[in-house]
């Protein structure tokens, strides 16, 4: 098997022609000497095929699965999703109602409507951040909210909560958090609301996180099973080796590789998306740390909460025991009163 990426895509140029051309140029050379070494390596490394293009960078993600132009791309990777035939309606503005800029720190997040009316969020999440539940629940509210606004504001008093469709909320992690190890062998899990009554009442949210490095793991033993494992490969590699197997096995996915490197022979626009992504990493990087001060502020809080309980628990205890000194002393004292009462009641009788 050919093992050259260029083999397949004719138009990949070489690091040399790639160098060429930025130093030709003074703002594109100015930028890239900016970079540190091992980023001035990688970028070259995409342009060149050495590598393949991250995916689940932000700027690409968006490039190649952008819904005004290729809605088929991600038509297909969420109708594999979700086990359903999808068409998107339209692309919606990132309008949204965090209370904080994490959207633009942590993810990549495209929001489409469903020619039915539901809406899907797609978020990337390049490492594994801290309460993931919690972070996909405030997604899922939001997601929520955002459609509510929509269409009270479109019906005005003919609205009715009827009219609320399902949303959807599908979280890729190129590096999960760790609570995801617990299930080695599972790269999908799926959350919908029920009721453990059996309450028929449907709450029209549900929650999709995928691990992709818990699928890695299952492609080094098992390979490419199927259509959807085949997309989370699409977007789990960057090895020439992996990216020609991929397209050997499914050609269909030639093409987009083929859109990929038709964006490489920009280089001036390389730069400046692979830029976009060395900030939002930077930024990402910012996050996690003041998540991992978070959570261990949260561990030594609850640490003190248990020492304090323990000391709680102690002082009772030695409140108990001070009661029952006391009651103890009491008691020996009210003894001694009615020895002396008889002492004093004997001496009485005897004079």
């Amino acid at each position: 098997m050919k093992t050259n990426l260029k083999a397949f895509f004719p138009n990949i140029r070489s690091r040399n022609a790639v160098l060429d051309e930025i130093r030709h140029n003074a703002a594109m050379q100015m930028t890239f000497s900016s970079w540190m070494q091992e980023e001035q390596n990688r970028f070259l490394d995409y342009c060149t095929g050495a590598r393949g293009i991250k995916i689940l960078y932000d700027p690409y993600f968006k490039e190649i699965f952008n819904p005004e132009y290729v809605p088929e791309r991600l038509e297909a990777l969420l109708s594999l999703i979700l086990k359903e035939n999808v068409r998107i309606r339209q692309i919606l503005p990132n309008d949204s109602t965090r209370l904080t800029d994490e959207g633009s720190l942590l993810v990549t997040d495209i929001v489409v409507e469903f020619e039915d009316g539901r809406i899907a969020d797609v978020e990337v999440q390049k490492v594994g951040y801290y309460f993931p539940g919690e972070r996909s629940a405030c997604y899922a509210s939001d997601l929520m909210l955002r459609q509510y606004k929509r269409i009270r504001n479109r019906k005005k008093k003919e609205f009715s909560y009827n009219d609320i469709r399902e949303v959807y909320t599908i979280i890729f992690y190129e590096f999960s958090p760790p609570v995801f190890r617990e299930f080695p062998n599972t790269y999908i899990h799926h959350a919908q609301f029920e009721f453990d009554t059996g309450l028929s009442v449907h709450i029209p949210m549900q929650i999709y996180m995928i691990p992709l490095d818990i699928f890695k793991k299952s492609f080094y033993n098992n390979g490419i099973r199927n259509q959807l494992e085949a997309w989370l490969a699409f977007l789990s590699f960057d090895q020439p080796e992996h990216i020609i197997r991929l397209i050997s096995q499914y050609p269909e996915f030639r093409p987009v590789y083929q859109h990929i490197y038709d964006i490489c022979e920009n280089v001036e626009r390389m730069i400046s998306m692979f830029s976009k992504e060395l900030v939002m990493m930077d930024r990402n990087t910012a996050r996690l740390m003041i998540d991992d001060l978070t959570a261990q502020v949260e561990e030594k809080d609850t640490v003190i909460a248990q020492k304090d309980a323990a000391l709680t628990e102690k002082d009772a205890a030695l409140a108990q025991r001070d009661a029952a000194l006391t009651e103890k002393d009491a008691a020996l004292a009210e003894k001694d009163r009615l020895i002396n009462t008889l002492r004093q009641q004997l001496e009485d009788a005897t004079v």
